[in-house]
């Protein structure tokens, strides 16, 4: 398989983590965000709508949202529960994580940590994503108080989703002190043996994504 996917995509990093787990090769193929590399026509004939990640098949097929990337790996393991109301419960917090956890961490880490200037062009915009960024944190605190992961008492791809971003959401501004319950969740996820760091290079990597002949890169 191969996986296009930028290092400090959040996004990106989860299916890196899941891969790592399942003891999964696969061939990364990274691709630069901030130089345009995800708007080229090179890479808008594997996925259209331009984001990260994008996940291609041995047999041809490709596989986009890194959420639903996770499903179909973890398909079959210990990472998605068979039992039917838990496997309801992984999706529910997977849900969760796409529309009141991502869209709120996500964001102020993209605008305060990597632009230059972010604070001031998304000035009207912080203080929404740190109202919403910490309802979703609490949230998760008030369920890690009783309980060690999000569903069924083991890690599954409702930890894997909601850890990618969690974990850097002080480069958003976000004070993770008040939460030790996700302070100690956290340290579990990173504790597993087969666990990589967002850092961390994979050993089989290509940089971008060469012109088709006869077409023009733009960014």
């Amino acid at each position: 398989m191969t996986l296009y996917s930028m290092q400090s995509s959040g996004n990106s990093y989860k299916v890196r983590m899941l891969l790592a787990r399942l003891g999964q090769p696969y061939h990364l193929v990274e691709i630069d965000r901030f130089k345009g590399e995800n708007r080229t026509p090179e890479y808008l004939a594997i996925n259209p709508e331009g984001r990260l990640p994008a996940l291609a098949l041995d047999d041809g097929r490709m596989l986009a949202e890194s959420n639903a990337i996770l499903v179909y790996l973890a398909e079959g393991t210990p990472w998605l529960p068979r039992d039917n109301f838990e496997r309801a419960e992984t999706l529910r917090w997977m849900f969760f994580e796409q529309h009141s956890h991502e869209p709120a961490i996500a964001e102020a880490r993209f605008w305060l940590h990597f632009v230059r200037g972010g604070r001031e062009l998304r000035t009207h915009e912080i203080d929404q994503w740190m109202e919403r960024g910490y309802a979703a944190l609490a949230l998760m605190e008030q369920h890690l108080a009783k309980h060690d992961y999000f569903v069924g008492g083991r890690e599954t791809v409702a930890d894997i989703a909601l850890y990618a971003h969690t974990h850097v959401a002080r480069e958003g501004d976000f004070d993770l002190d008040a939460f030790p319950g996700i302070g100690r969740w956290l340290a579990r996820i990173s504790g597993n043996p087969a666990h990589v760091a967002m850092e961390a290079v994979a050993t089989s990597v290509t940089f971008g994504l060469a012109p088709a002949r006869g077409t023009a890169t733009t960014s």
